[in-house]
Order: structure tokens, then sequence, then C-alpha cells
């Protein structure tokens, strides 16, 4: 990597929405950390990458491990000394159809511990490397369960943890704006993927353009937002 190549990490990507993330990001002639809690296929995922030509690299992440969050910040500092882009999309679904009467516990805690507490810990901890040189994009992939405007019954445990990665992208963009540190949130949509099942009618393709135009916005684009195809989306 050298000196002026801009740096994304992307949590999730050793598969699906994440793994296009990266893909189109190095297309554009960005070097990407892609990070997944299954290392095997993570670096498979990256090695693929690489072999096509494109600047990707791996390291293991589980975002509900404080300690290994802080490690890893760590480690891009000392080998890479920045971070411009983060995508925060890692993510679970664990209530599909279940009412918010009858999701036990542990699934309301595993839910809010990957989708809102991982992307809260790990933005923490690499926002000092975008503050330093001034300079972030940070997206949150959110979905439009996340949408007050929509909400409903059931799956309660995945909507309440969406609803509060979409709270915290507002406040952080508020925080963060004076440091051209943009940090935003979308809507991905029904995808085909291991998340979204076979039958979804949108490409991980599709869904990955919105987070790539939000990941190198320019220094005049929005912060703060919520988008779906590069639209603002209802909140």
């Amino acid at each position: 990597m050298n000196t002026t190549q801009r740096l994304a990490l992307v949590t999730g990507a050793n598969r699906g929405i994440g793994l296009e993330v990266s893909r189109q990001l190095a297309r554009q002639g960005l070097h990407v950390i892609l990070t997944s809690r299954d290392e095997g296929q993570g670096q498979q995922a990256a090695d693929g990458l690489a072999a096509d030509g494109l600047a990707a690299s791996y390291l293991p992440l589980d975002v509900t491990d404080g300690q290994r969050i802080e490690r890893l910040a760590a480690l891009v500092q000392r080998e890479y000394g920045r971070l411009d882009v983060l995508v925060n999309n890692a993510g679970v679904y664990l209530d599909e159809g279940v009412s918010i009467f009858a999701v036990d516990e542990a699934t309301i805690r595993e839910t809010m511990e990957v989708n809102f507490f991982g992307a809260l810990l790990l933005t923490r901890a690499l926002v000092p490397l975008m503050r330093a040189n001034r300079y972030g994009r940070i997206v949150n992939v959110s979905s439009g369960y996340g949408s007050m405007h929509e909400m409903g019954g059931y799956t309660g445990a995945y909507k309440i943890s969406k609803v509060a990665l979409n709270a915290m992208t507002r406040i952080m963009a508020d925080e963060l704006r004076r440091d051209n540190i943009k940090v935003n949130t979308m809507n991905p949509g029904w995808v085909r993927t291991a998340m979204g099942g076979p039958h979804a009618p949108r490409s991980p393709a599709e869904a990955a353009d919105t987070i790539v135009w939000l990941a190198t916005l320019p220094n005049d684009g929005p912060t703060g937002g919520f988008f779906a195809d590069r639209r603002p989306a209802m909140w």
C-alpha cells in the first residue's frame, strides 16, 4: 500500500454484501481490509480479490469482543498509520417473525451486541485514525426494519438494533462534522445473501452500490443521512 492510497475496512466481508462492497471499493483504487469472524472464509475472500489484481488483505475480527477490536485498531495504526473508510456491515438476524413478547433475552442481547455495540465500539476505536488525517467516511449498514416510519410488530430484536444503529449515526455525524468525517446509514433492501435467502429480488452488487457511494463521498457530500438507492430514506 502506498502512502497516498486510501484504506478501507469492511466488517462481515467474507461473503454477500460485505464481500461485494470490498470488491467495488478495491476496483475504485482503495486498499481494502476485509474482516470477519470466520478466518478461513475471510482469508479466502481476500485472496480471491488479490488474485484478481485488487488491493485486499484480511484481518480476523469478532465485533462482539472489545479486546480484539482494540488489538485490531492498534494493528491498523502500526501497519498502515491511517484509516479512511469504515463500513459497519457485520450483522445477525435471529428473530424473524418472533413476537417481542416471546423472543428470549439471549437473542435480544446477541443481536444488540453484533448489530449495535459492535459497530459502536469499532467506530470509536478507529475514529482517532480518521481524525488524525481530518478525513473519514463511515457507512453503517442498516435496514428498512430500522425505519420508525414503517415500524410494525415482530422481529423486535433486529428492528431495535437497527433503530439504535440509525440513532448512533445521527449522533456521530454531528460530533464528527468539523473533522471532515461523514457518517451515514443505509437500507440495502432485501438481498440474495445467506441472511436474505435465494429468493430476494436484489443482488449483492445492487445493495453495495449505495454503500460504496457513501464510502467515497466528496467533501461537500451529505452526513447524518439515511439512504436507499442513493436517495434519502424515511427514518
